[in-house]
């Protein structure tokens, strides 16, 4: 009785194992794709920042910012036209914001100011008015308040210490949203769920999930990137309460095999599905070292010979000899390739070279996209 209680719990403990590993192997739907229409919208805006202690911009280095600084003056009441502004308190910047989906007016959201002329740091410095546009030219926001920034920009006479980026910083809830961008769900009859990585098999598989959830035929992938959703008569006025049903619903997604490079950084990413087939690899390096030891040879006591340098120079070639001929069988997995690869004793940028080697003779089976 108490073996069969172990086998009992022991068979348990393996199916709450493995339905935790097929549980971290799918993603909700919320995370694949997102409901198209419903966006960010982004905002541009140029201001003044004031306030800075010296570290603004040079007027004469920077004609924008005195024309913006006297037109402001100007509205409000200031008359500075042909005075010789010498001011190094004020600069000219750029402002930035992603206005959010069903943002409401009155609501605030973060900006970032990026200087725009030769300011040092907008350190201290606070940002006037300033209205936020989108693509259309519309005002959508206004922004103002006090730039936080993360770098800082030291001085002296003869040494300059600068980190991070002083010219750049940020205000939390530094905008008031002043339009709000309609889009009503109550009346839709259908919406379209746009797939974050286009991929037909994701989208059926996303379309079979909904379908079995709500026992009947109201999703269907029309394009790789986007999932037709036909509102169901129970949820016609609530699409809230269908969309976050739908939303929490888990599915395991495909993608196309694919290497990313940088060959900058040398940097290799591999996805899960890079198959390689039977190939042998061999690699090696030709090395040439050169290496100059001048010797000075002198004459004899009480001879007229004169001192001179003698050149010596040592040369080795390295044709890496112990670099030996690999084979990599069919089919091997992505572990199995890394673990091939690691053991010729190469590093990431020769890996590089022979991931498209091996492409050219059509064994890799996956794309290549080099960064």
């Amino acid at each position: 009785m108490r073996l069969m209680k172990t086998l009992i719990l022991t068979t348990l403990l393996a199916l709450g194992y493995s339905a935790q590993g097929a549980r971290a192997e799918t993603s909700r739907i919320k995370d694949l794709a997102s409901i198209e229409g419903v966006r960010q919208n982004q905002l541009v805006g140029y201001g003044l920042v004031v306030g800075l202690n010296g570290s603004g911009d040079t007027l004469n280095n920077a004609p924008f910012t005195k024309q913006s600084l006297t037109a402001m003056l100007e509205r409000l009441g200031v008359n500075t036209r042909g005075a010789n502004l010498r001011t190094a308190n004020v600069a000219a910047v750029m402002v930035t914001a992603d206005l959010p989906a069903f943002g409401r007016r009155g609501s605030r959201i973060d900006v970032t100011v990026s200087a725009l002329g030769d300011a040092k740091s907008l350190q201290g410095g606070t940002l006037l008015v300033t209205p936020l546009m989108g693509a259309s030219g519309e005002i959508y926001a206004v922004a103002q308040g006090s730039v936080a920034i993360a770098g800082f920009q030291a001085e002296g006479a003869a040494a300059t210490l600068t980190r991070g980026v002083p010219t750049v910083g940020r205000i939390a809830n530094g905008a008031l949203i002043e339009q709000e961008i309609d889009f009503q769900f109550k009346d839709t009859r259908s919406v379209h769920l746009a797939l974050r990585n286009p991929d037909l098999t994701t989208g059926k598989r996303i379309a079979s999930a909904i379908n079995e959830y709500l026992a009947t035929n109201t999703a269907e992938p029309t394009d790789p990137s986007t999932v037709n959703l036909t509102i169901p008569k129970s949820f016609k006025g609530n699409m809230v309460q269908l969309l976050t049903e739908i939303e929490q619903l888990r599915v395991d997604p495909d993608q196309v095999a694919r290497v990313v490079v940088d060959e900058r950084s040398g940097v290799i990413v591999m996805g899960k599905d890079v198959r390689v087939s039977t190939v042998a690899i061999a690699q090696g390096n030709l090395t040439i070292s050169v290496n100059e030891q001048p010797a000075v040879s002198q004459p004899d006591p009480f001879s007229n010979g004169q001192t001179v340098v003698v050149p010596r120079t040592t040369i080795q070639v390295d044709q890496g000899g112990n670099n030996k001929l690999a084979v990599l069988k069919e089919s091997v997995t992505l572990k199995e390739l890394v673990d091939g690869l690691n053991a010729l004793g190469i590093g990431p940028r020769d890996i590089i070279s022979i991931l498209q080697a091996i492409k050219a003779a059509g064994a890799l089976q996956a794309d290549i996209v080099v960064m």
